[in-house]
């Protein structure tokens, strides 16, 4: 894996920001009375993964920086639940839950790996 300066160079931070937009799409037609509720509870789940991402890259020392990645790989799978009851609901259509899954697990892949670099890479503190 190549040396990054910041965080907004990892492909997990880059990615996630590509489904909090994707998700800011997908809840934005949900009913009116969802707008403070699952809608609102989805978004702040998805927003918490490159925001946990950006956190565990600024700590100083390697076990923090791991716990917050492992955070936000947390919140991709409460994400994915939410998804999944919000197309129980019918607020989602099944096509775009199967997309916006994929999208998950991507991420998920994604911060896997940078979760065992940091883990594997004893130069870090």
């Amino acid at each position: 894996m190549k040396q990054y300066k910041t965080y907004q160079e990892l492909d997990a931070w880059l990615k996630a920001r590509e489904l909090v937009k994707n998700i800011y799409l997908v809840t934005k037609n949900f009913p009116k009375e969802e707008i403070f509720g699952l809608a609102a509870q989805i978004r702040r789940c998805a927003v918490s993964v490159p925001s946990n991402i950006a956190e565990g890259y600024g700590r100083q020392y390697k076990k923090e920086t791991i716990h917050f990645f492992y955070i936000a790989r947390g919140s991709l799978y409460e994400l994915e639940t939410q998804i999944i009851i919000a197309t129980d609901l019918l607020f989602i259509p099944q096509e775009v839950l199967n997309d916006v899954i994929r999208q998950i697990e991507h991420c998920r892949k994604l911060l896997s790996g940078l979760i065992k670099y940091f883990e594997n890479n004893t130069q870090l503190k």
